[in-house]
């Protein structure tokens, strides 16, 4: 019976794992270390003979690198379009050339998305009241702390803990 319980998760595992990887487009997730949340973004499709050839455009949004979070804009060519993020999920991404280029992955069609990027010194954006707006970015990560988000390591919702509570009902 124990067998049969342990060939049953064995399984389950490896269909999470290929499913992963098969949303990724056959891409592995793990050269993909960097998360990218991109808050606004406009484009313009270009089609040839009725067929979508590519996507470009700018945009704002923010990179998750060694815990800390960095607004940055934008200019995009894409093979596929491109969705804002929705909520506080975030896109896998990677340096293709620090600190200039990333390469974003668009995890349904596993194909990439090029981002030429101008990188905001000590600033990260977020969201106030349906606005892109800037903050800076320690205050930014001390809420991330207070909140449990780390999107380079999984954490992709915030949480609201009794300090984060106490914290916001100080400040209205």
């Amino acid at each position: 019976m124990r067998r049969i319980v342990f060939l049953c998760l064995s399984g389950l595992a490896s269909c999470l794992l290929i499913s992963t990887v098969v949303l990724a487009g056959g891409r592995n997730p793990a050269d993909f270390p960097l998360r990218v949340h991109i808050f606004s973004h406009n484009g313009v499709s270009h089609y040839y003979d009725s067929s979508l050839e590519l996507v470009d455009g700018e945009g704002r949004a923010n990179l998750y690198e060694n815990g800390e979070p960095r607004a940055f804009d934008y200019s995009y060519r894409c093979e596929s379009r491109l969705m804002n993020s929705i909520g506080y999920e975030t896109y896998m991404a990677r340096w293709k050339k620090q600190g200039k280029t990333l390469e974003l992955l668009q995890p349904v069609t596993g194909k990439t998305c090029e981002l030429k990027i101008d990188l905001k010194e000590a600033v990260a954006y977020h969201k106030h009241k349906g606005s892109v707006v800037e903050e800076s970015a320690a205050k930014f990560k001390e809420w991330m702390v207070r909140h449990q988000y780390d999107p380079e390591h999984g954490m992709n919702l915030p949480v609201s803990t009794p300090q984060a509570k106490s914290d916001e009902a100080d400040t209205q």
